[in-house]
């Protein structure tokens, strides 16, 4: 087939040549994809061909460079470097010379040469392409078309390379790019592209912008930048301020006051939306800097030093001017604004946020006389405005200042829970919701307690967008008034576990349960997330009630259990893929909510309802198939019963062992597979030795999941520690196991992190060699059995060999700076169970001054840690064979 043909018909509107076509084109690229890149280029460059079929070969070539998954696009790049000399000279050199031709824009050919650029500079490849860009753009003779296509290409290759790449060549970007910014440039599209390419190269230019006069020059094309009548300039060049403050803010001093004050608040006050945004954005960045160095400077005055960086206090000089200014972005808004699209108003509360956090107390005083001036304006955009103002600097002030003004504010906001307007009434319930979250005492009090509760039951009427922000309201109510309760209690009781046995909301409980189990049921549930709303309050309620609502929550538990069954009888009866996602959230929000109720749930009254439970469950495990969270959720609901029943669910165990399976094998989806790791470890402290006739599967199922490099690295670690559970429930007989084990964890003790700028890395590998040190720690207590006995019995001497070892790896730990408070709690907790288990003997290998290091340090550790115990335990681990640690 002549390949112009086929590239007309990949574009055609017959269904036949379509798949015609791309069938060619895939088996073309199997056979010989080095002459198929070659023949897609020539039809790029040549001007003579069709623009929609040269755009299409450009198309197909990027396609063969280029994935958005990240292990493709390595592939394909490595696909290419493998490629002939001849071939990749031919193909570069037609795609460079393409720049400039094209009739449409984006240039395919720019995403070309950026997708080649991307594989072969990391490799000191095509080191002349740089210059060659240069001078496509500083050349007097190049067309517009040539500059916009080239700065195109720039900016691709700025924005998917390492930046690290270009440190040597940022010089010659930078020519490049400035010669296209400059005011004297006639063409709008060239600044727009110069002025995007600059956007993306920004990371790796910090080398000039510590040179005064280069960093001079840059601020100067920049902001002149930002005041062209193209609106797309305009915009792009403040995006590039916006990055730079945040980039380098440090640097900055010299231009706020003479240049970018002025221009971002002039940008504020503009009509188009696109470049106001960019305005409060800008102002956006200002505060989260400082507020960053806020923590720096209390951190390195903790540590009695002084901090590497320091404030300049933009946001607090500018606050008076700014405020003013975001209030009234606030009122530009219309009522059917589409929830999804930012808009000025929604910046604006955003900032507003950010600057009261970042100001604190400073913000309260001028931000007040808005609010007076608005709350009773006839324009629903200010009254709306106002609520929003109050609203946004609720947190960074010093709640004790605030408490005063809000007390006052409560009962106009709980009058304007029934304003005329929709969009009132929605930001008011916001308003409140962080009103009970922030400042509970202002309203948990017998003045303004029911009439607020009559209004937010009332507004769960209203409106789904009303309905679900009261919902939040009642979840924040909820929390803070347990708290109170149990403060209390533990003062009386001089006992912090001592469940309150009444609180505020007891006498209103009942009716504000059936209200939002009623608002779950609405038509309209799917808008706004007004369901998933009602049900996240209902479990707010539920796990923060006391005693004296037990009742409800029994009868909560069984209308939960009802609908879940009812729900799973839909199945049958779903048409569309929209039925099925809708059928899969409930299907997972009931299983949330049953979760909490079950927790509430008493030891004597859990066999009661179990049987029915589980059977829903295991009918849900039957029909999930596919959906993965739906398996994730059924699964974390069945970890709950395990909890509420212990010893009692073994009765399950047969049924449930299949799906357990299952979850395990479920590599693809690893938050399914992470579920059913920890429900081994749930069933090994709910059932513990009994647990042991279904070891020799777990076992070999969790082994397998370990030598899976496929598998996600997050999954690992959950399976490491899981061995300390499975020791501790069997206890002697895990010495069947121990070989294969101690050698995995031998492996993966010695993981180490090559990049210590990767934060998550550094934080993947204390996770992991927290797993490791706690699978030790369950081993020694396991084999050791009774941890009282005064000396060891026969199969804890099997970790004799391996102390050594571990002491070792508690000391390499101790020695990276970057170990986290976890693992020093965990390797002080390791040698407190050698010392029981082995007594003086190991005292010789123990005592060193790391090891004393290490106690002293795990006692601040361990004040540190005392509230802020992990969520999820991490599990067990796998064959002798070398694993992949992703690390």
């Amino acid at each position: 087939m002549d390949l112009l043909q086929v590239l007309q018909n990949s574009v055609s509107t017959v269904q036949e040549e379509l798949e015609n076509a791309n069938k060619f084109l895939e088996q073309a690229a199997v056979q010989n994809l080095p002459q198929l890149l070659q023949q897609l280029s020539d039809v790029l460059k040549h001007g003579g061909n069709n623009a929609a079929v040269r755009m299409q070969a450009g198309i197909q070539l990027k396609n063969a460079l280029y994935s958005k998954d990240p292990s493709i696009k390595e592939s394909y790049q490595q696909r290419w470097l493998a490629m002939p000399e001849e071939v990749k000279a031919h193909v570069k050199k037609n795609v460079l010379d393409t720049l400039g031709t094209e009739q449409m824009r984006p240039s395919s050919a720019a995403q070309c040469v950026a997708y080649i650029a991307c594989a072969e500079l990391p490799q000191n490849q095509w080191q002349d392409l740089i210059d060659s860009l240069t001078k496509n753009v500083t050349n007097p003779n190049s067309t517009e078309e040539m500059k916009v296509s080239t700065l195109e290409a720039i900016g691709y290759i700025c924005q998917d390379i390492d930046p690290v790449i270009l440190l040597k060549q940022s010089n010659e970007i930078l020519t490049a790019i400035v010669h296209g910014m400059k005011k004297d440039e006639p063409s709008a599209h060239v600044r727009y592209a110069a002025t995007e390419a600059l956007l993306n190269s920004l990371e790796f230019t910090k080398a000039n912008f510590e040179k005064e006069s280069e960093r001079h020059f840059i601020m100067q094309v920049v902001c002149e930048a930002t005041q062209s009548n193209n609106i797309q300039v305009k915009v792009a060049a403040l995006q590039c301020l916006v990055k730079i403050m945040s980039l380098y803010y440090l640097y900055m001093e010299h231009y706020m006051g003479q240049a970018l004050f002025a221009i971002t608040v002039d940008s504020m006050k503009s009509e188009f939306d696109e470049v106001s945004l960019q305005g409060i954005e800008f102002w956006s960045n200002v505060c989260d800097e400082e507020v960053d160095l806020a923590i720096e400077a209390s951190e390195a005055d903790e540590q009695g030093r002084p901090p590497e960086r320091t404030s300049r206090f933009y946001a607090k000089g500018a606050l008076p001017y700014l405020v003013p200014l975001l209030c009234m972005c606030l009122t530009r808004q219309e009522e059917f604004d589409d929830d999804d699209e930012w808009n000025p108003c929604k910046a604006a509360g955003v900032c507003l946020m950010l600057l009261a956090t970042c100001c604190e107390d400073e913000i309260v005083p001028i931000v007040i006389p808005f609010i007076h001036e608005n709350i009773k304006s006839p324009d629903w955009k200010c009254r709306d405005a106002a609520v929003m103002a109050f609203g946004s600097v609720l947190e960074g002030p010093d709640p004790n200042n605030l408490k005063k003004l809000v007390e006052e504010a409560m009962p106009m906001l709980i009058g304007l829970l029934k304003d005329p307007s929709v969009v009132v009434r929605d930001t008011t319930a916001w308003t409140v919701g962080r009103v009970c979250e922030i400042l509970p005492e202002a309203v948990i009090n017998e003045q303004f307690l029911k009439p607020l509760l009559i209004s937010l039951v009332e507004g769960l009427n209203s409106e789904a967008r009303v309905a679900a922000n009261v919902c939040w309201a009642f979840s924040s109510l909820a929390e803070a008034a347990y708290e109170q309760a149990a403060e209390q209690t533990a003062q009386d009781h001089h006992d912090d576990s001592v469940e309150p046995p009444t609180y505020c909301l007891s006498s209103y409980f009942e009716p504000i349960i059936e209200k939002l189990l009623e608002t779950t049921d609405r038509p309209d549930g799917n808008q706004h997330n007004l369901r998933s709303a009602a049900y996240e309050a209902l479990m707010e309620l539920v796990k923060n009630s006391p005693k004296d609502c037990y009742f409800t929550v029994q009868k909560t538990t069984m209308v939960i259990l009802e609908r879940l069954q009812q729900v799973i009888q839909m199945e049958s009866h779903l048409q569309s893929s929209s039925d099925r996602v809708q059928f899969n959230d409930l299907q997972s929000l009931l299983c949330a909510t049953l979760q909490s109720v079950l927790r509430k749930v008493t030891p004597e009254d859990a066999p009661k309802v179990s049987d029915p439970i589980m059977l829903a469950l295991l009918r849900m495990f039957e029909g999930a198939g596919q959906a993965g969270g739906v398996q994730e959720d059924a699964l974390l609901a069945v970890s709950t019963l395990i909890e509420v029943l212990g010893e009692a669910f073994m009765k399950y165990m047969d049924a449930f062992k299949p799906y357990l399976a299952i979850g395990l094998k479920n590599h693809a989806e690893y938050q399914v597979c992470i579920a059913a790791v920890g429900i081994v470890g749930d069933l090994c402290r709910a059932l513990g030795d009994k647990v042991l006739p279904f070891c020799d599967e777990l076992m070999q199922l969790l082994m397998e999941d370990l030598s899976n490099n496929g598998l996600h690295r997050s999954v690992k670690p959950q399976i490491l520690s899981v061995f300390g559970d499975i020791a501790l429930a069997i206890g002697p007989a895990f010495k069947n196991y121990l070989e294969v084990i101690l050698n995995t964890l031998n492996q993966a003790s010695q993981v180490t992190v090559t990049d210590q700028d990767d934060y998550d890395m550094i934080d993947y590998l204390n996770e992991l060699r927290e797993a490791c040190l706690e699978a030790y720690t369950g081993i020694i207590q396991g084999l050791k059995g009774d941890m009282t006995t005064p000396s060891p019995t026969a199969d804890v001497n099997l970790m004799l060999p391996h102390i050594e070892h571990i002491f070792g790896f508690i000391e390499f730990i101790y020695m990276d700076a970057d170990h986290s408070d976890g693992c020093i709690a965990a390797s002080c907790g390791i040698i407190g169970d050698l010392l029981v288990a082995f007594g003086p003997t190991i005292l010789p290998m123990e005592i060193k001054e790391c090891t004393v290091l290490i106690l002293w340090e795990g006692e601040e550790a361990r004040k540190r840690l005392s509230d802020n115990r992990r969520a999820v335990r991490p599990h067990m681990c796998g064959d002798e064979t070398p694993h992949v640690w992703n690390v």
